[in-house]
């Protein structure tokens, strides 16, 4: 381990690093700009110049970039040195020549990396006398707003977006004091990963647009950790709020989960928390007297008592509160709120978690793998994070040339330029065409019959014992012979595939090749995707699909209890009405209106992510807790807790009495053996830090007296919260807390996002303590899993689900700026699909699917192989449909011109 010296005190530092990234882990605060831990150095901006010295006697020293310098043994610097401070104060003196000062007005302040470090630096007074040079601002978007006059040229924004999110419509343009950073010309930034320019940004460049809605400083926000409910992948967040709405999601680090990043559907799609669509107060179908919501509840329920409870959970909600319900339904009389395809791939999923040899890997692991199989699934669509770490796994082989001529990983500019558009293996099984074929070695379109086949195939080669699926054509068979090729030369290869594509075969075929490859690699992995952000949880618990209460012999009047579910989105209408029909009283809980509470009797106002607290299972099967960010007002209570009301009111026992979060998790911890671990995901309500609450509010929250002096003059009491050892205050502890209670991240003098750095054990690892989570699942069988596949013969026209990061996801659709990026239905098929003139783009074609008529406009996908169609899944305005399916075609109304 190297030993260097700074400032004359001895550190023992991590070989393989430069100096800026030693320096933070070491906590010296030196500044920067164009480097950023997931980004790498470039040495662009001059700004964390160090003196370096060659020995004990050297007084000279020169001054060196201390994120272009490698750690050395016997390295002798001083970050305090008179001359490398100058150099530092000088340099933020000439980028401040152009820079308008407009801290004031601009949405950055109070979270300003740029202010950060010109406090750190000392530069307090402006020399430049002159006129100063201006920008005309562009139309980004929704998420987006652009202030060119505020940039610094670092030039981060087009290396996150180019170089690591794999974006194209944003560059540097013209050269020297005049460099522009936007697109060629006004538009929608098209890439999945825009919105964290408000983040990689150092200054107010490009920031959030949702949030200059409702604009809120930094310092005025109550937050708390939370975890992003709009996929499984996951990601950490934090949610912040302002006079009782939620206004801002920013990232939270979690180094095996999604790092410094989120996608855009993560980050902008919390406005469904807001929107005039919410469940304010409960609907109750009588006149009732009482003191409180309970009261009316309890009383509107004295008719349900005595009847049957069948309970409908969902895959949208807590683990917690899915469990209180099927204790109140009891055994056999709770159901998954989800279709009976989706029941059978989540269950099959995760028994191949659980019982399978290969590991689940998280979003860190992928990043090191050098040979990745993507099978059935759009990634991008369906895991947008996943796809961003696909992308980084992709630069894992060519970086062993740059190693390999002494170019040290960290080493961005230098790296990029050896290996320059080289990539890894990347092969692609799917449907059609998918936003990481730019960057694949091979991709292979196909029916879901035929995927199974090539991937069973694939298994067959690389280990006898895994059975075949059906005979393979000379395509099919030079397809698996070139992706055992791949695979065979793989160090740690990952296959990924998920519940996504709505076949059975396809994900059982992709969990073959993972055994098979297993049997030669034990560094192989595995990574499967699920629909919900508790879709993996649920499928954890007993159960069955809802639609199985069609066909029950006993009795099926009562009373049905629907959690967090619009059931129309997992089963024909039809379905829908006869099931709703059987019960004789209907409750809903939930957070938003949709058909299923429309027809209820009974609706009880659930709280978002925001407004409870509980815990999901990500697709990796780790357990997260997300903490309730503001207590809810009117009748809105977290599912759970109306859960709880509704049972004493029912008279059923929940095996109980349950009166806390807490209490809840001790029980659900003791239900089974795989949740034993999520006692110990976050800590109980009764933590402190020397007898301190971990408090929700910065020191610097301003207005807590005025708030509500419109209605009182005097200041209420903040609300006690009995669940979560944070409080809704400013009063509380300033010590660093557990990983997973940082409600927000904040350093004396780090105001900006990168003041994460204060919180990890060193740069880019994990946070102090571990990162947030525990996994559930490990593998447990040490012979291979492997599933007999039988691949059907396709019927003439099969038509299979597409997936879309803007519109399918149930909430984040409700958002208005996500509403903005979400398409109109349409049908997608290859050019000779339904023959060669009725597939023109724009012809209208009405199709027959499970007896069911859909007439929809036909969109071009050249990359969809013939007899395959494909139906955009959980569009607005868009019915259910049980894919992959058979279609016949009816009639063309007709043809584009």
């Amino acid at each position: 381990m190297p030993r260097i010296h700074i400032d004359h005190r001895e550190y023992d530092v991590r070989p393989g690093r430069n100096l800026l990234e030693t320096c933070l882990s070491l906590g010296f605060d030196l500044p920067y700009f164009c480097w950023h831990p997931a980004l790498g150095s470039v040495g662009a901006c001059r700004q964390c110049a160090v003196k370096a010295f060659a020995n004990a006697e050297d007084t000279n020293g020169k001054l060196v970039m201390a994120c272009m310098e490698s750690v050395a043994d016997g390295q002798r610097i001083s970050i305090r040195d008179p001359q490398a401070v100058e150099f530092r104060e000088n340099v933020i003196g000439w980028l401040m020549t152009n820079h308008p000062h407009d801290c004031a007005v601009c949405d950055e302040g109070g979270s300003c990396h740029l202010q950060d470090m010109t406090v750190m630096t000392g530069h307090a007074y402006r020399k430049f006398r002159f006129n100063k040079r201006t920008y005309r601002n562009q139309y980004l978007g929704p998420f987006l707003n652009h202030e060119m006059n505020r940039c610094i040229q670092c030039y981060r924004c087009v290396r996150f977006y180019k170089d690591y999110a794999g974006g194209h419509d944003l560059d540097a343009f013209a050269s020297a004091n005049r460099v522009y950073f936007g697109r060629s010309d006004d538009g929608v930034l098209e890439n999945e990963f825009s919105g964290n320019l408000a983040e990689v940004c150092p200054t107010g460049v490009f920031t959030d647009k949702t949030l200059k809605q409702h604009y809120t400083r930094k310092w005025d926000l109550t937050s708390a950790p939370s975890v992003c409910v709009h996929c499984s992948v996951g990601c950490n967040t934090l949610a912040g709020e302002r006079y009782g709405s939620l206004r801002l999601i920013s990232n939270r680090y979690n180094g095996s989960v999604n790092g410094y990043f989120l996608c855009d559907r993560g980050r902008f799609g919390y406005e469904f928390v807001n929107v005039s669509s919410r469940i304010r107060e409960p609907r109750i179908p009588v006149n009732t007297q009482g003191e409180s919501w309970e009261e009316h509840v309890h009383k509107a329920t004295e008719v349900f008592r005595g009847t049957r409870i069948v309970g409908i959970g969902s895959p949208r909600a807590s683990l917690e509160a899915n469990f209180v319900l099927s204790r109140i339904a009891g055994r056999g009389n709770f159901y998954h709120g989800v279709s009976s395809s989706e029941f059978e791939l989540s269950k099959t999923a995760s028994q191949i978690l659980a019982k399978g040899t290969v590991p689940s890997l998280s979003l860190k692991d992928v990043e090191k793998c050098d040979v990745v199989v993507i099978w059935g699934e759009d990634v991008t669509n369906t895991a947008p994070m996943l796809a961003l770490a696909v992308r980084q796994a992709l630069r894992n082989r060519p970086m062993e040339k740059s190693i390999a001529a002494n170019i040290p990983p960290w080493n961005d500019a230098a790296t990029r330029e050896r290996v320059q558009q080289e990539r890894g293996p990347l092969v692609i099984g799917s449907y059609g065409t998918t936003r990481l074929d730019e960057v694949a070695s091979m991709t292979f379109r196909a029916s879901p019959g035929a995927l199974s086949r090539v991937g069973c195939a694939v298994a067959n080669q690389l280990d006898d014992a895994a059975p075949l699926a059906g005979t393979l054509d000379e395509e099919e068979q030079a397809v698996a012979n070139e992706i055992v090729r791949v695979l065979r030369s793989a160090r740690r290869p990952v296959i990924i595939s998920g519940v996504s594509s709505g076949s059975m075969e396809v994900l059982q075929s992709a969990a073959n090749m993972a055994e098979a490859v297993r049997r030669h690699n034990a560094d192989t992995g595995l990574v499967l995707t699920f629909p919900a952000c508790n879709s993996l949880g649920l499928a954890l618990m007993e159960g069955r699909p809802f639609a199985e209460l069609l066909h029950e012999e006993q009795d099926r009047r009562g009373t049905l209890i629907i959690l967090e579910n619009d059931l129309y989105r997992h089963a024909d209408p039809r379905t829908v009405q006869k099931i709703v029909a059987l019960f004789d009283h209907v409750i809903v809980i939930d957070h938003t209106w949709h058909e299923t509470a429309r027809n209820a009797q009974l609706v009880l106002p659930a709280g978002t992510f925001a407004e409870s607290e509980g815990t999901f299972v990500n697709n990796e099967g780790r357990a997260q807790r997300y903490f309730q960010v503001y207590e809810p007002v009117n009748g809105i209570r977290e599912s759970w807790r109306w859960l709880l009301t509704l049972g004493n009111a029912l008279g059923v026992s929940q095996k109980g009495p349950w009166n806390s979060h807490d209490e809840i998790v001790r029980a659900l911890a003791a239900s089974a053996d795989v949740f034993e671990p999520v006692m110990r995901v976050a800590p109980s309500a009764n933590y402190r830090i020397y007898g301190q609450r971990i408090p929700r509010q910065p020191h610097r929250y301003s207005g807590r007296t005025a708030m509500s002096a419109n209605r009182s003059v005097s200041e209420g009491k903040p609300p006690e919260d009995r669940d979560a050892p944070l409080s809704y205050t400013m009063e509380g502890t300033r010590l660093p807390p557990p990983s997973v209670a940082i409600p927000f991240f904040w350093w004396p003098g780090w105001n900006s996002v990168q003041s994460v750095a204060k919180y990890q054990d060193e740069v880019g690892g994990p946070l102090r303590g571990g990162d947030p989570g525990i996994r559930l699942l490990e593998p447990t069988s040490k012979a291979p899993l492997y599933f007999s596949v039988s691949a059907q013969k396709p019927p003439e026209v099969i038509v299979v689900p597409l997936h879309h990061i803007f519109g399918s996801e149930e909430l984040s659709v409700l958002a208005p700026a996500i509403a903005e990026r979400c398409p109109k239905p349409y049908l997608a098929a290859g050019p000779m699909t339904f023959g060669m003139h009725t597939a023109d783009h724009g012809a209208v074609m009405r199709l027959e699917i499970h007896g069911r008529m859909l007439t929809l406009p036909v969109v071009v996908d050249p990359a969809m192989p013939k007899g395959v169609a494909g139906l955009p899944v959980g569009l607005p305005g868009m019915e259910y449909f049980e894919l992959p399916a058979s279609a016949s075609v009816i009639m063309q109304l007709q043809n584009a011109e």
